[in-house]
C-alpha cells in the first residue's frame, strides 16, 4: 500500500521528494547543538572515562600477579602449558563479548524509551544504532560474581614437582626456598625503601636486551590486536556489506577462537619438547614469518566502493547529489541521509536525491518495502523504484577466503604468545618476575592499547569521501573509499606484524650469540673468576623452560 508521509525521528519513510515544500530536516536535526546539550555530552564522556579507569585498575593485578603465581608454584615442565591455558581462557572473554554484542546490537539503542512499533529502521540500515550498553550490564554482573573465588586462594601453594629423579625434586625444593626467601625480603621492604629501589629495578629490566625486545614485539602484536578489536567490525561492514551484528559474530566466533587455539598449541609445544630459550625465540620467529606469508594476500581481498550517485559516480562531469536536474524541484535537505538502492544498481543518499515521491509500507510489521516514482532512476524509460538500504559491494564471494586467511594468520601469530612470555620469565632474575611482568603490561597499555586505536582511527578517517556534518563539524563518515580503507587498515596491521617479526629475529640472534659464547667459554675452561662472573650474568640460552 502507498501511505502518506509520516515524519518521525525513527522513521525510514522521511526524506521523500516534496515539490513546493521547503527542505525539511527529515532524519537530521541540529537541536543537540545547544550549550546545554554540549555540557550533557561532556558529562557523559566524563562518566565513561571514569568507568574505563576503574575497569583498568581492577584488571591490572590479575595478569601480572596471576602469571607470576602460576610460574612460581607449577613445575618448569608444566608451567608453559598452564600459562597457555590461562592466556587462551583470557581470550575467551573478548570472544564472548563480541558474541554478546552481536546479540545486543539487534535491539535499538533506546529500547528502554522507544517501543518497537515507533522504530521503522532495521538492523541492516546504516543509521541503525544498537543497544551497545546492555553488554556492559551483563559483563559487570559476571565480573562481580567471578571475583568472589579470588578471596579463597592461599597465599602460597606446594611447589608442583614433575616426574623425575630425587635429585631433581631436591633441586626444585632448593630453588623454591630461594625464591621464597627473596620474595619475603622484597615484601618486608618498607614503602620508602621500595620507592628508592624502584628506579634501579626498572632500569635493570629495561636494560635487559631480551626482555626489552620481547616486550617491543608484544607491543607490536598488541597494537595489531587493538586495531582488530576496535575496527575490524567496521571493516567487514564496509568491505563485504555486512550488518554490525553479523560482523561482531564473525569476530567472536571465528577470529578470537582461532587466536585461542594458537595460544594453546604454542603452550603444548613448549611442554612437549621442553624448548630452550633460543628454541622459544626460533618458534616465535617461525610463527610470525608464517603469519606474514598468510596475511599478505589479505591486502588484495576486498571490494570496491559501491556506485553512489554524486559521491563516487556521476552521469555527468560534475559531482554533487544536490545538482541533479531530476531532483531540483524536490527541495532536498542538505543533511538528509537515508540511503536507498535503485533498480539501476546505483545507490542514492536519500529517496529525495533519487526524486522518489512514493513509498510502499508493509502494514504488518510497519517496515518499508520500496520507494516508487523515482524521477532520477530510469527503468526501461519509465520512472524506477528503489529499496531501502545500501547497495551491495558485489563481491561477497571473497568474504569466506578473507575469513579463513585472517583466522589462520591469527592462529600462527598466537603461537608466539606463550613462548614470548616464557622468554621474559626465564631471562630475568627470579625476584623481579612480578615486577617485570607489571612493567610489561604497563608498556603494552601505554605504547599499544592507548595510541593504537587512535592511530588506526586517524588512518581510516583519511579514507572518508563523504562526512556527515553536525553542529558545523565532522561527525560520522557516510562513505569510505573501500580500496584505501583496506590498504591502510590492513597495511597498518601488516606493518606491526613485520615489527614483531624483526624483534623476535633480533632476540634469536642475541640468544644464539650468547649460546656460542657460553660454548666457547666452556671449551677453553675459563678461570674461576671468569666463571663466577659468567654465573652472575643472565641465564644461558640452553636452559629449558
Amino acid at each position: 500500500m502507498t501511505s502518506p508521509l509520516p515524519v518521525g525521528m525513527f522513521s525510514n519513510t522521511t526524506d521523500l521528494c516534496q515539490p513546493g515544500v521547503l527542505g525539511s530536516q527529515g532524519n537530521t536535526s541540529d537541536a543537540g547543538c545547544t550549550p546545554h546539550a554540549a555540557r550533557e555530552n561532556h558529562e557523559v564522556l566524563l562518566v565513561m572515562f571514569i568507568a574505563q579507569a576503574l575497569l583498568g585498575i581492577g584488571g591490572v593485578p590479575i595478569q601480572p600477579f596471576g602469571i607470576s603465581y602460576i610460574d612460581d608454584f607449577a613445575s618448569e615442565r608444566n608451567s608453559p602449558l598452564y600459562l597457555g591455558i590461562l592466556f587462551s581462557v583470557t581470550v575467551i572473554g573478548p570472544g564472548v563479548a563480541f558474541m554478546l554484542g552481536s546479540a545486543m546490537l539487534r535491539f535499538y539503542v533506546d529500547i528502554d524509551k522507544v517501543t518497537g512499533g515507533k522504530v521503522q529502521l532495521t538492523n541492516k540500515d546504516p543509521r541503525w544504532v544498537g543497544a551497545w550498553w546492555l553488554g556492559f550490564l551483563v559483563a559487570a554482573s559476571l565480573v562481580a560474581l567471578s571475583a568472589v573465588p579470588y578471596f579463597f586462594f592461599p597465599r602460597e601453594m606446594p611447589k608442583e614437582v614433575a616426574n623425575g629423579t630425587e635429585s631433581d625434586s631436591k633441586k626444585s625444593e632448593d630453588v623454591l626456598s630461594q625464591l621464597r626467601s627473596k620474595s619475603e625480603h622484597v615484601q618486608n621492604l618498607s614503602l620508602t625503601t621500595f620507592i628508592k629501589h624502584f628506579p634501579l629495578v626498572l632500569l635493570r629490566n629495561l636494560r635487559h636486551p631480551v626482555f626489552l625486545l620481547v616486550v617491543l614485539a608484544q607491543v607490536n602484536l598488541s597494537a595489531m590486536v587493538a586495531g582488530l578489536a576496535t575496527f575490524m567490525g567496521k571493516f567487514l561492514e564496509r568491505q563485504f556489506s555486512l550488518t554490525a551484528s553479523l560482523a561482531n559474530m564473525i569476530i567472536g566466533a571465528v577470529n578470537i577462537p582461532g587466536a585461542m587455539v594458537g595460544i594453546v598449541v604454542g603452550g603444548a609445544i613448549l611442554k612437549r619438547f621442553q624448548m630452550s630459550l633460543r628454541q622459544c625465540s626460533a618458534m616465535c620467529v617461525l610463527g610470525m614469518f608464517l603469519c606474514l606469508v598468510v596475511a599478505f594476500p589479505l591486502l588484495f581481498l576486498g571490494c570496491p566502493t559501491q556506485k553512489v550517485m554524486g559521491v563516487t559516480y556521476s552521469e555527468s562531469s560534475e559531482f554533487g547529489h544536490h545538482a541533479l536536474e531530476c531532483n531540483l524541484q524536490c527541495n532536498c535537505p542538505e543533511k538528509a541521509y537515508n540511503p536507498i538502492c535503485g533498480s539501476n544498481a546505483i545507490e542514492y543518499i536519500s529517496p529525495c536525491s533519487a526524486g522518489c515521491r512514493g513509498v510502499n509500507i508493509d502494514a504488518d510489521n510497519n517496515s518499508v518495502l520500496n520507494y516508487t516514482d523515482c524521477s532520477c532512476i530510469s527503468d526501461n524509460g519509465l520512472m524506477g523504484s528503489a529499496r531501502p538500504g545500501t547497495c551491495s559491494t558485489g563481491c561477497f564471494r571473497l568474504f569466506l577466503p578473507f575469513v579463513i586467511l585472517s583466522c589462520l594468520a591469527g592462529i600462527l601469530a598466537s603461537t608466539s604468545h606463550t613462548p614470548s612470555f616464557m622468554l621474559i620469565l626465564r631471562s630475568i632474575q627470579p625476584e623481579d618476575k612480578s615486577f617485570a611482568v607489571g612493567i610489561q603490561f604497563m608498556l603494552l597499555r601505554v605504547l599499544a592499547w592507548m595510541p593504537g586505536p587512535v592511530l588506526y582511527g586517524s588512518a581510516i578517517d583519511t579514507t572518508c569521501i563523504l562526512w556527515e556534518k553536525k553542529c558545523d563539524r565532522k561527525a560520522a563518515c557516510r562513505y569510505y573509499d573501500n580500496n584505501l580503507f583496506r590498504q591502510r587498515y590492513l597495511g597498518l596491521q601488516f606493518f606491526f606484524e613485520v615489527g614483531a617479526f624483526l624483534c623476535f629475529v633480533t632476540v634469536y640472534m642475541i640468544l644464539r650469540r650468547q649460546e656460542r659464547d657460553a660454548s666457547s667459554a666452556a671449551g677453553t675452561k675459563a678461570d674461576p673468576e671468569k666463571e663466577k662472573l659468567a654465573g652472575n650474568s643472565i641465564k644461558s640460552p640452553e636452559s629449558k623452560v
